[in-house]
């Protein structure tokens, strides 16, 4: 038979105190307790077994010791690798972090904050690239705001379109210093596996990747970017379409990692070997590359830094936000300014990395 709870009004009357100053003991609240009295009332909550109520302890603070981490894909490494960054920080000052994943719905996005929000978490980090959908980034960002302005602090790891502290990698200026270093390998014939048309992310990639070919006299054609998912099978897909069009191509960017090791399987079924039938680079890093075969050029993010600055902007307010100096200085925004005013923003650069998977093209 399970054992009955023991109540806070219980814990009141053996320590011989009011009801309140148990609750202002057990409960952390601000209010000042004598010493003598938080005493008494620890030893009874001690000697009855109290276990506290986390409802009342968050209302009585205001907030909670939860963290709310929401990404679109926790398979994906690229954010379970922003997931173990955070995780550290919040550990490391002694939060629970709770996680969520929104499969890159926007209602489950806003549904998760919601509830966040209901539940009085103490920060909100959101990973993920923003999409061209202004109504659903609208009521987002009006979620948002009721959040903090109940006190909750909120960082995203994104493009900087909500009114909240955000994270910016170097998207675009990366993919444009990729495309130059490929082109010095003497490629001219590129095609680009761009992802999803919505997202801001592959869209701020795609566009760097274009501007980076056109310094180098070098011309990407709309028809040259095939879209998927933002996945392996969106990747393996894709590249299968690039080759039913029996293109000329000799090398492929896909916009992320996971896309780019799908690709680079697609080839292999095809009987194609990378890199001496076709170069392929990918961007992010993702920790998995260590065990891919050629190793895989990219674009290469501190994804866990990523994490634990998102995290020490949620946690200390006066936390550095300076800028951590993306390539070249760029922007990486897509059609749209940053939250204006009080919102700081931390840009965190990117590096090329050149491995087996490109090479100089066949002559």
């Amino acid at each position: 038979m399970a054992r009955r709870q023991v109540t806070l009004i219980e814990v009141a009357q053996n320590a011989g105190t009011s009801l309140a100053t148990a609750s202002r003991v057990l409960n952390g609240s601000s209010r000042r307790v004598s010493d003598a009295l938080r005493e008494r009332v620890v030893e009874s909550a001690r000697a009855l077994g109290y276990i506290a109520d986390a409802s009342a302890q968050a209302l009585a603070r205001s907030s909670s010791p939860v963290v709310g981490l929401i990404v679109h894909d926790i398979a994906d490494p690229y954010f379970s690798s922003i997931a173990a960054g955070v995780i550290r920080v919040a550990e490391e000052r002694q939060l629970v972090v709770v996680l969520g994943t929104t499969g890159r719905d926007a209602d489950r996005e806003l549904e998760l904050v919601s509830t966040l929000r209901s539940h009085r978490a103490r920060a909100i980090v959101l990973a993920g690239s923003r999409s061209t959908d202004t109504a659903r980034t609208r009521l987002l960002a009006e979620e948002l705001a009721r959040f903090t302005e109940r006190g909750g602090r909120a960082v995203c790891i994104s493009q900087a379109r909500l009114p909240a502290d955000t994270v910016v990698p170097a998207n675009r200026s990366g993919a444009r210093q990729l495309a130059r270093a490929l082109a010095g390998l003497g490629h001219t014939r590129f095609a680009v596996l761009g992802g999803p048309r919505e997202l801001l992310t592959a869209r701020d990639r795609v566009s760097g990747f274009r501007a980076g070919l056109s310094e180098a006299g070098i011309s990407l054609q709309a028809a040259d970017v095939l879209h998927g998912e933002f996945t392996r099978d969106g990747g393996y897909e894709a590249a299968q379409e690039l080759l039913r069009r029996r293109s000329d191509v000799t090398c492929l960017f896909a916009v992320n990692d996971v896309m780019a090791t799908g690709a680079m399987a697609a080839l292999r079924d095809a009987g194609l070997t990378v890199p001496v039938d076709m170069s392929v680079a990918g961007f992010d890093n993702i920790p998995t590359l260590r065990d891919l075969t050629p190793g895989l050029s990219t674009v290469a993010l501190p994804l866990e830094r990523m994490g634990e600055v998102a995290a020490e902007l949620a946690f200390d307010e006066d936390a550095d936000a300076s800028s951590e100096a993306g390539t070249d200085g760029e922007a990486d925004e897509t059609n749209g300014e940053e939250e204006p005013g009080r919102h700081r923003t931390v840009r965190i650069a990117a590096e090329v990395v050149l491995r087996e998977s490109t090479a100089a093209p066949a002559r």
